[in-house]
């Protein structure tokens, strides 16, 4: 297949790209490095990302950014960087990637354990995460020529584990190739609407 991973130069998705690299054709996207760059939270860049990488068989998504700060603090304006981004960011992939998917095709989100445990300041990734799992669940109702979405939402994982263990006390981090399985069940199986929650 060939797959189009965004993000897949960041913590989780280089271990992805590493794997899916075996059996498959990888092209990577990221801000400021990989095969192409893309700005995640502006439609354009996502549009003419697609046109320069072509046809598609698969589109993964790592990526996106959302505010952490006490409730009393964000402003709306910090509630719209993660609906900018992680949120709307995805919601543009799949609205603009479709169209570069090959029949039967699969999107694969990404989220995390904040839409169903939250922790402290995490008030807007919450609720962006929380979004994306509606999105999913209802957007793969309504795609045509086959094309499947999945989400995978992951706890703490080991790989980020001594930046953020401070925010999760008591979350046992997840083994990175856990994580990486949730992915390849995504793209490589059959399943669509699905949250893929992945926890140690």
């Amino acid at each position: 297949m060939k797959i189009l991973i965004i993000g897949g130069n960041g913590t989780i998705g280089k271990k992805v790209t590493e794997r899916l690299s075996h059996k498959h054709e990888v092209i990577v996207a990221g801000r400021h490095s990989g095969d192409v760059t893309v700005d995640f939270s502006d439609s354009k860049s996502i549009k003419s990302m697609f046109e320069k990488v072509g046809k598609l068989d698969s589109i993964v998504t790592i990526a996106g950014d959302a505010k952490w700060d006490k409730f009393n603090k964000l402003s709306e304006d910090d509630f719209y960087i993660g609906i900018k981004s992680k949120l709307m960011g995805q919601v543009n992939v799949v609205r603009i990637g479709k169209d570069y998917l090959n029949p039967k095709g699969s999107i694969t989100l990404s989220t995390g354990i904040l839409a169903d445990d939250p922790v402290d300041m995490t008030t807007s990734a919450a609720m962006v995460n929380g979004a994306i799992h509606s999105f999913v669940k209802a957007v793969a109702l309504e795609l045509e020529n086959g094309i499947r979405i999945n989400a995978v939402s992951s706890d703490l994982v080991e790989d980020a584990y001594e930046k953020y263990k401070d925010y999760f006390p008591g979350n046992t981090p997840v083994p990175m190739s856990k994580i990486v399985d949730g992915y390849i069940k995504c793209i490589e199986g059959i399943i669509t609407g699905r949250i893929i929650r992945i926890m140690a």
